[in-house]
């Protein structure tokens, strides 16, 4: 095809609803409108390639799949997964600061607690240490009955064996005994919720 050059054409200062782009595919004349170049066109099925910049937050489809995307520095509400979540850094998989919370127990070592967080820290009553099991309840709204509940050892001289002897919605029985050591202290214990099902 021969290559045409066109001068002195004027400069178009205003886009009209009923402007037109001709072109010519295959011997024949077709148009492109000011419509679809500049009013919201839908592309169908087009191959973007790399795409430099954008916004998408209007997007509607909720299906999309990422094929291996690196994702960055990501918030959310909620993470459904039908494989594994691991991680291969440093950091680990584990709660962020905020789900945390810390309670001191009251009056003596079988009064109950209450902290609706579903991990955390509680600061036992001043009292001596004691080879005999003794049971308080951890009130907590965050616990299902299906959930499991882990328990260590935070600080304090005696060592304690820590046992969770009851999960119910929203509670569970925390029973410790000392391995031998008798000290007037506060042992603080950690614990951690960890959302489970039945089925």
């Amino acid at each position: 095809m021969t290559t045409v050059a066109i001068s002195g054409l004027p400069v178009a200062t205003v886009i009209n609803a009923a402007d037109i782009v001709p072109f010519v595919q295959s011997g024949t004349t077709k148009s492109i409108s000011k419509t679809l170049l500049f009013t919201s066109p839908a592309l169908v099925t087009p191959a973007l390639g790399t795409v430099a910049s954008g916004v998408i937050s209007a997007c509607t489809s909720t299906s999309m799949v990422l094929t291996a995307p690196v994702i960055g520095a990501a918030t959310g509400t909620s993470l459904a997964a039908t494989g594994a979540v691991t991680s291969s850094g440093t950091a680990g998989v584990g709660y962020a600061t905020g789900a945390g919370g810390a309670v001191t127990q009251a009056t003596s070592r079988t009064t109950g607690v209450t902290l609706n967080k579903t991990t955390g820290a509680i600061t036992m009553f001043s009292a001596a240490g004691s080879g005999t099991a003794a049971t308080f309840t951890v009130t907590n709204s965050t616990v299902a009955a299906t959930d499991v509940i882990i328990l260590n050892q935070k600080s304090g001289t005696d060592l304690y064996d820590l046992m969770v002897t009851a999960v119910a919605a929203g509670s569970f029985n925390l029973t410790f005994r000392t391995t031998g050591g008798t000290t007037t202290e506060t042992p603080v214990f950690n614990f951690a919720v960890i959302k489970a099902v039945a089925a």
